[in-house]
């Protein structure tokens, strides 16, 4: 029997594609946003040595958009907040490769021409060169963070507004603005995803794993490079793998709160919770190869059932991000199934 799902588990499809993301390519700012000019080049050489393909993020978001098969072995390149070790330090290694990449930019500290920053200039000799110049708000706020006394329909106007006065201020610079947009802090609920959808743009996170079929276009995942993540064995991994292969049909995941309630919103109240996620996987996977870990918890319970998997950590979460991280050997050498889930509790 281990045989056989062993076998059933190779004949799975393993083609997948990654957006990579980064902030600071410095050794001169914050550590925890910042990898290393180095390290980058080594990402960059690892690309080109293994047969990578770099294509442009609104190519891979248009594929999954028109239900296209995602080519294997590719990878998109994004950088967000416009930082000028990206002008300095990351595009010349990029044009050596002639790779396109997406900067995500906030419009407010390039028009205060704040020294961290690229300057208007500078972005539009970058998109000039075939960089994708985007979204990412006008003053990178917390969009969860309700300002004092906005009441819900005042709150999504001050979204929206961050949104769409970007866009204006990056058609103007730059000349065009592509229809995609990345949250600050990589942080959202259902209420902002309905406001980025209503307004027509692909989303983009920060929770880890490669694209698949199955994702939300209005909260695609990418790998955050930056502090510790990044090392030879860690890019690999990542650039490397698949989307965990859920059933066809409905939603393949949904969300518990401990008494068995469905949860709707990755949003939740605190002071400490223990989510249950929920996934439901491919006839023939072979689940008990799942291996899930929780922020700050390590490895954390699976439990195989039909048709549903289920993961819980043992200790509750407290305020701000966690996710479960859950992955399982593909069959292919090197290369394991990926799922990340993200919770922010309040």
């Amino acid at each position: 029997a281990g045989l056989i799902s062993l076998l059933l588990m190779v004949a799975l499809p393993a083609r997948a594609a990654v957006i990579l993301q980064y902030h600071h390519v410095s050794t001169e700012t914050p550590a925890s946003t910042s990898t290393t000019p180095e390290r980058f080049a080594m990402h960059l050489d690892y690309l080109a040595e293994t047969g990578f393909s770099v294509l442009p993020l609104q190519e891979l978001a248009d594929s999954l958009a028109n239900g296209k098969t995602l080519p294997d072995k590719t990878a998109a390149i994004s950088f967000d907040d416009g930082y000028i070790s990206i002008y300095e330090t990351a595009w010349p290694l990029l044009r050596e490769k002639g790779w396109p990449f997406t900067v995500f930019i906030n419009s407010e500290p390039h028009d205060q021409r704040k020294p961290l920053f690229m300057s208007w200039a500078q972005l539009r000799e970058l998109h000039k060169s075939g960089a994708t110049i985007a979204n990412h708000t006008v003053s990178h706020p917390y969009l969860l963070q309700r300002r004092d006394g906005h009441d819900d329909e005042q709150w999504k106007a001050w979204v929206r507004n961050e949104i769409t006065a970007a866009q204006l201020r990056i058609e103007t610079e730059i000349g065009e603005a592509p229809m995609l947009f990345a949250y600050p802090f990589g942080e959202f609920n259902n209420a902002i995803l309905d406001v980025v959808g209503a307004l027509g743009y692909t989303g983009f996170g920060q929770q880890s794993g490669p694209l698949s079929p199955f994702d939300n276009l209005r909260v695609l995942p990418r790998f955050p490079f930056g502090g510790p993540y990044g090392d030879a064995q860690d890019f690999a991994t990542k650039v490397n793998s698949l989307p965990m292969p859920f059933a066809a049909g409905d939603s393949p995941v949904r969300w518990e709160a401990e008494n068995g309630d469905r949860l709707h919103d990755l949003v939740m109240d605190g002071p400490s919770v223990r989510p249950v996620l929920l996934m439901r996987l491919e006839e023939g996977f072979d689940a008990s190869r799942l291996n899930c870990f929780a922020s700050g918890q390590g490895r954390v319970p699976v439990t195989v059932g039909k048709p549903w998997v289920r993961v819980q950590a043992e200790k509750p979460f407290t305020a701000g991000r966690s996710r479960y991280n859950c992955t399982a050997s593909s069959g292919q050498r090197g290369r394991f199934f990926w799922f990340s889930q993200l919770w922010i509790v309040r």
